[in-house]
């Protein structure tokens, strides 16, 4: 309970301080870099993901360990990743027959 306190609390508080920046911004002419840094700071936390949820929950997530997977097998030598283009030739490729 005191924990939830604690978020609901910090949560209020720094909502406080983003809306005095940008009401100072606002409405102030002497308002400054700190104000200006704290309300650009607050906006770009709002721009961040809220509805998250677990990666085994997800619809359509890639399962844990796929690359590396894929290392392993193309180091072993069973699966080849990329093939090396063969050296140019010196005569240009041409074919004189």
């Amino acid at each position: 309970m005191a924990w939830r306190t604690a978020r609901w609390g910090a949560a209020l508080g720094l909502g406080a301080l983003w809306w005095w920046a940008v009401l100072r911004l606002v409405l102030t002419p002497h308002a400054g870099a700190l104000e200006g840094a704290v309300a650009a700071g607050g906006w770009g936390l709002s721009l961040l993901p809220v509805h998250c949820m677990p990666k085994a929950r997800a619809a359509g997530a890639v399962a844990t360990g796929r690359w590396r997977e894929a290392w392993r097998t193309s180091a072993a030598g069973t699966v080849s990743l990329t093939t090396a283009s063969p050296r140019p030739r010196s005569d240009g490729g041409s074919d004189p027959s």
